[in-house]
Order: structure tokens, then C-alpha cells, then sequence
């Protein structure tokens, strides 16, 4: 069987660019089009496309390119808003998709699109791709080897840098953007997921727009994303874990902090050292390792290796005719749980999750 496979972009503005540049990495993932209605993304993807030695058509619009290139695999790396349209056309036309994270921009929509996945043909994978980061794939490996035992509580930290600028500003609002709790922080409610083994019931959530965007005006609109949030989240095991997030914290020496507390001790993962520290209880501890990143997958975007690492599976998933490793269900969930913690700052109350995408 041949592992060479066709793939085109929907949209190629920064994301769309870091996919460009990953699978230039991946053996046999050929990139032949790409579609984005923005001249200028087209073109600061067209001078990539040449440095990358990428043979690839350019369209402004994605339905013309599906027509004229009949992909075996779409990445949609759009802005959040048109994902829900965006993978509507290549579901027709039959492509594999790799669609960004979030899966959508309202639960509504995440509900509906992961029930239509669940009968699609081809492959359907939602790009998570926190998972794949080699220092926190290590972190996981470990808690789900059982090192720590049955984990109780489980905290990320990002304290990072603002929004950047994309194309139009859409990511200034939070009905193009699902608010910062899903647009950004469906990764870690996918992770918390992912590492418990387990579905939440309950969110409880604080935070606001204290620091960043209120000089800014769009026609006459101040941005209305928050920039720093707690998140607690019940699991139905009796686990708890938390999200603390700051979007005015760039100067800080790490970026992601994760760690996970079990009857037997502590384990941290930081990034971007990627180090991974196991502190027993007995205070024998604590053991540190470095768990390093390819310096060609580190290079090739802004996600530690992630997405070279996540588009290598899909790729092997694609080929092989095997499952998503991330598929819709966890992209519907990781949008419910960031819906939640929107509602629960919004009221003041915690609120209780209920998933609605089973039989």
C-alpha cells in the first residue's frame, strides 16, 4: 500500500502555515492546495509553500478547490466561526479531515457535527493536539502507568501572552471566537479528560477582562474576551481538577504547568523545559528528567512538536484506515466544558455538564 497521500488547507492564516510547515515532515503527506479568501494569507502562504519546495494551487474558495484538486485529506485551520460550514463540503466530498480545535464555536453546533462523524466514512480527527507535546505525552504516559495511583487532583497553569492579531480581529469577540474558555482552553479540558480517564459532571468558574484589549476598538466595539480565569471541574469519580489561566503573565519563565496528585505522590510537567518531576510521598524525591522535543518539529510551529507529532498519527491513521485518536466526541466535549465555565462566569453559579451525543 502506498503512504502517500494528497492533502489541501482550508484556511492558511498563522495555524494554517504551522500545518504547512509540519507536514513538509511528514513521509508521504503531499500538500497540493490550499484555500483561504484572504489575498494576503494566500500569499504569505504561497512565499512558504516555495521555501518549503511545496508544489501547491491556491484558490479563494474552498468549494472551487475541492472540486478542482479532489483531496484525500483536508486540514480546516479557518477561523473558529466557519468551522461548523467550512467541514460541511468536504464531508461531501468524502476527504479525510483534520479539523482545528474548537470543533466549533457553540455546543449546539460541536453536538450536531459530532453526531454527523459518527456515521462519516473517512477519517474525522479534531486537532487537540496538547496531548502530542513530548513532554506532556511523557507526563501522561506515566499517570495513565499508574506511578502516582488513582489521581485526585489535577491543575494546569498557563500563564502566557495575549491574543495575537489574526486576520479581520475575530478573535477579539467571543461570538466569533466561542470565548477564551473554548477557543483557547478546549485544549486543557481535553487534557483533563484525556489524563483522568473520566467525564466531568460539574464546572464552577471566576474571571474576567481585566488587563488586556480595552484600548482596542472595532468599529466601534471594545473587545469582550476574558483574560484570566479559575476553572474547577468535578469529575464523575470524585477527582477535581483546576484551570488557572492568565493571558498577562509573558514574562513568566514557564509557560504550562501540569501536575497530578495520587495517593503515592506528585507528578509535574512544565513546559517549555520540558521537564517532567516524580515527588513521592516518601520524600526519596524529587526525580527529574528532560524529555526533549526534535529540533525540526520544535521549529516547524508554536506548539512544542504537537502538531508535527499529531499530524504524523493522523497521517498513519489515514493511510492504515484506522480510528481518530482525538475523534469528534472528545472536540464536542472539550466545547461543552469551555461553554460551561463561559456560563458560570456569566452567572456566578456552577453548572452542572450533561452530554448529549450518545445514543
Amino acid at each position: 500500500m502506498t503512504q502517500s497521500r494528497n492533502y489541501a488547507i482550508i484556511g492558511c492564516g498563522m495555524m494554517g502555515r504551522e500545518h504547512m510547515q509540519n507536514l513538509a515532515l511528514v513521509h508521504g503527506a503531499d500538500l497540493v492546495a490550499i484555500a483561504d479568501p484572504d489575498a494576503g494569507s494566500r500569499a504569505a502562504a504561497s512565499e512558504l509553500a516555495g521555501r518549503l519546495g511545496q508544489e501547491v494551487e491556491l484558490f479563494d474558495d474552498a468549494d472551487a478547490m475541492l472540486s478542482a484538486v479532489k483531496p484525500d485529506a483536508v486540514i480546516i485551520a479557518s477561523p473558529n466561526f466557519t468551522h461548523f460550514g467550512a467541514v460541511k463540503p468536504v464531508m461531501e466530498a468524502g476527504a479525510a479531515i483534520l479539523l482545528e480545535k474548537p470543533m466549533c464555536t457553540t455546543v449546539a453546533d460541536a453536538e450536531s457535527l459530532a453526531k454527523t462523524a459518527r456515521d462519516y466514512a473517512n477519517l474525522f480527527w479534531v486537532g487537540l493536539e496538547y496531548r502530542y507535546m513530548p513532554p506532556v505525552t511523557r507526563f501522561i504516559d506515566r499517570i495513565h502507568a499508574g506511578e502516582a495511583g488513582d489521581i485526585k487532583m489535577l491543575a494546569i497553569r498557563e500563564h502566557r501572552f495575549p491574543f495575537l492579531v489574526k486576520v479581520g480581529d475575530w478573535n477579539r469577540f467571543n461570538r466569533n471566537s466561542g470565548g477564551t474558555l473554548v477557543e483557547k482552553c478546549c485544549h486543557f479540558f481535553d487534557l483533563m479528560r484525556h489524563i483522568m480517564r473520566d467525564e466531568p459532571v460539574r464546572v464552577f468558574a471566576s474571571g474576567a477582562q481585566d488587563v488586556n484589549h480595552l484600548d482596542e476598538s472595532y468599529n466601534g466595539e471594545v473587545p469582550d474576551i476574558i483574560d484570566n480565569a479559575f476553572v474547577i471541574v468535578d469529575f464523575a469519580g470524585g477527582a477535581r481538577a483546576v484551570l488557572d489561566l492568565c493571558m498577562f503573565a509573558e514574562g513568566s519563565e514557564q509557560q504550562e504547568e501540569i501536575s497530578a496528585v495520587g495517593p503515592f505522590g506528585k507528578m509535574e510537567v512544565k513546559l517549555p523545559v520540558g521537564e517532567v518531576t516524580w515527588s513521592p510521598r516518601d520524600k526519596s524525591g524529587p526525580f527529574v528528567s528532560h524529555v526533549a522535543t526534535p529540533p525540526d518539529a520544535l521549529a516547524a510551529g508554536d506548539h512544542h512538536g504537537a502538531t508535527f507529532f499529531q499530524q504524523r498519527d493522523f497521517h498513519d491513521a489515514l493511510v492504515n484506515g484506522t480510528a481518530p485518536l482525538i475523534s469528534a466526541r472528545d472536540g464536542y466535549r472539550s466545547v461543552v466544558i469551555g461553554a460551561a465555565a463561559q456560563q458560570s462566569i456569566a452567572t456566578g453559579q456552577p453548572v452542572d455538564i450533561t452530554f448529549t451525543d450518545e445514543d
